[in-house]
């Protein structure tokens, strides 16, 4: 093995010897090959991406004697002392020690000078970001218009740092980052040229430690072949470059996906001998690797988790928090997040559930029946069960709770007459703001009234009954009602809306129809023998109250006790006189 630094030996001279830099060296062979030729190039990116080597290769092409050409033939006098770094024409500048304006004065001068020896006078400036304002200043006008045989490459890790009358006047290519598996590739072509034998899993720590740039990769792959002795392998390495070995962390995420506390503890110990910051990193491309190696233990779902509880802890050490602190929590919150179930098996379980009915023992589920009848006769009777008084109560609590105003508008202004055949019937006696407001909500009055009577309900409103119609109606009931007889409600035909106003006429025919049933009902209604005076006041002692509220149902105000006889046969001839 020589005793040439690799970065030095195996440093690139001609264009396609570059690193991941295809569109760079493409560009400026066919510049070079179609005698398109600038006078100022500008070359930016990361520091080891081959930006100082573009620019040799690139003036070595200028001045080799067959051509200008892409390929220089390495063999001429300009050639040859162009690789050693010797040729009269090809000026280096190191802009971050001579970037004064005195120093840049020195190169204008320069300028005035034909090139003594090769085709250009080629002035190469490394770190020009690093020139002062003044510098840059005095070279604007050079740049800009330079002598025919001057050409200018400059370089920089900063391209921002430059004034925009620099990028004006150049040609600006930009290097990017090399892709870590061609640094791979690299170093492992030259360890076969040296003879030196290795673990692939090293290979990939030393070129992910050199962060892209692949100088800093032929670095550390130099200091690992001292340490390794010719044999580079992975405990030497993470030895070496103080990282973490990959079988730790293969063994901490193991622990935390089988949730084996003492193993994460464990783990955690040997973890705590690192940097922390180092050691989230680590993690952050642990898991990284896994998910493109479709590991089938990191799924997506936990993946993106511990991802989110890394990039948190890593918040947490910018605050300069104990790094052990972080590591301990960062574990804890991995746990956590084990315990939350993915969307696919919350279905499976609930799909098992609902599909898949407990077996139980005889004793467990007489039990759960006695349980189950208790539940129903304590459980409250339905809506559909109520008696349809009850249920005209439920509606105006309703309307209360949706509205305290209408409710109570509602209850003091509609009597409730009858519920038969999906057909509820009621009187209506609202009059000024009460009208106006019940006919404002109706819409939601009918609602709830389909919500509880059914969905096929209508609304009828039977006209309210004259003062005279109901002292007849007294009458005929004082006279034909037998007491211990339930009196029937009648629903009268003549369909209304809830506050719409009825005209005399129609009350006039309302109350004749109310009249003429009532009458029909008595007809029709067996007769029975009379009863003791005593035994008919006690019954009506007894029963006031529900005789009360039959009363109030149909409209009758007050009750005569009829004499203990039967029914007078003249019934028909005062039902006559009604109608």
């Amino acid at each position: 093995m020589s005793s040439i630094a690799l970065a030095l030996k195996y440093r690139p001279t001609i264009f396609s010897d570059l690193v991941g830099q295809n569109a760079v060296s493409q560009t400026l062979s066919l510049a070079l090959d179609s005698q398109h030729i600038s006078h100022a190039y500008l070359f930016s990116g990361l520091r080891g991406s081959g930006k100082t080597s573009s620019a040799r290769i690139f003036a070595r092409a200028l001045q080799c004697e067959s051509g200008p050409t892409s390929t220089p033939c390495g063999t001429c006098a300009s050639c040859i002392s162009a690789l050693q770094n010797k040729h009269i024409d090809i000026i280096e500048m190191d802009a971050a020690s001579s970037r004064g304006i005195d120093d840049i004065k020195r190169v204008i001068e320069q300028t005035k000078y034909r090139p003594s020896y090769g085709r250009y006078k080629i002035f190469i400036v490394d770190e020009v970001h690093m020139l002062s304002k003044e510098a840059f200043n005095a070279l604007l006008k050079t740049l800009e218009e330079p002598p025919e045989f001057v050409k200018f490459i400059l370089a920089t890790t900063d391209p921002l740092k430059l004034p925009a009358t620099i990028l004006s006047r150049t040609q600006h290519f930009r290097f990017k980052q090399i892709p870590h598996r061609l640094i791979v590739e690299h170093i492992t072509n030259i360890l076969h040229k040296e003879g030196v034998s290795f673990e692939p899993q090293a290979l990939e720590m030393i070129a992910r430690s050199g962060s892209g740039s692949l100088r800093d990769t032929l670095t550390l792959l130099d200091q690992a072949i001292i340490f390794c002795k010719n044999h580079i392998e992975v405990a030497s390495v993470t030895d070496m470059l103080g990282v973490v070995d990959p079988k730790v962390l293969r063994d901490y995420f193991d622990a935390v996906l089988q949730r084996d506390t003492a193993k994460i503890f464990a783990a955690l110990e040997i973890l705590q001998e690192y940097e922390c910051e180092m050691i989230l990193d680590e993690m952050m491309l642990f898991l990284k690797e896994r998910l493109l190696a479709r590991d089938v233990e990191f799924q997506a779902l936990f993946v993106d988790r511990f991802s989110r509880i890394l990039s948190e802890s890593k918040i947490l050490l910018n605050l300069n928090t104990d790094g052990a602190f972080v590591l301990l929590l960062c574990a804890m919150k991995m746990q956590e997040a084990m315990k939350v179930k993915d969307i696919e098996a919350m279905i499976e379980e609930l799909e098992s559930e609902i599909f898949q009915a407990p077996k139980i023992d005889k004793d467990s589920a007489v039990q759960i029946k006695s349980i189950s009848s208790q539940d129903a006769q304590n459980a409250p009777a339905p809506l559909s069960q109520l008696s349809p008084q009850m249920q005209f109560e439920n509606l105006i609590a309703k309307l209360k709770d949706r509205n305290m105003q209408l409710g109570e508008s509602f209850a003091q202004n509609i009597v409730f007459v009858a519920f038969e055949d999906q057909i509820l019937s009621w009187h209506s006696r609202a009059q000024g703001e009460d009208k106006a407001l019940l006919k404002e909500h109706y819409t939601l009055i009918k609602t709830f009234v389909n919500e509880i009577f059914g969905a096929n309900t209508t609304i009828r409103q039977v006209p309210m009954p004259s003062e005279s119609t109901k002292s007849q109606d007294s009458e005929i009931n004082t006279q034909n009602v037998n007491p211990t007889q339930t009196p029937m409600t009648h629903n009268i035909t003549q369909p209304t809306d809830l506050v719409d106003s009825q005209k005399s006429e129609n009350t006039s025919e309302s109350v004749e129809s109310v009249k003429a049933a009532i009458t029909q009902e008595m007809l029709n209604a067996p007769q029975k023998p009379a009863v003791a005076l005593d035994a008919q006041d006690a019954f009506l002692q007894e029963h006031r109250e529900l005789i009360n509220a039959i009363n109030e149902s149909i409209g009758i105000k007050s009750v005569i006790a009829p004499r203990p006889e039967t029914i007078p046969n003249d019934s028909v001839s005062k039902s006559d006189d009604l109608q």
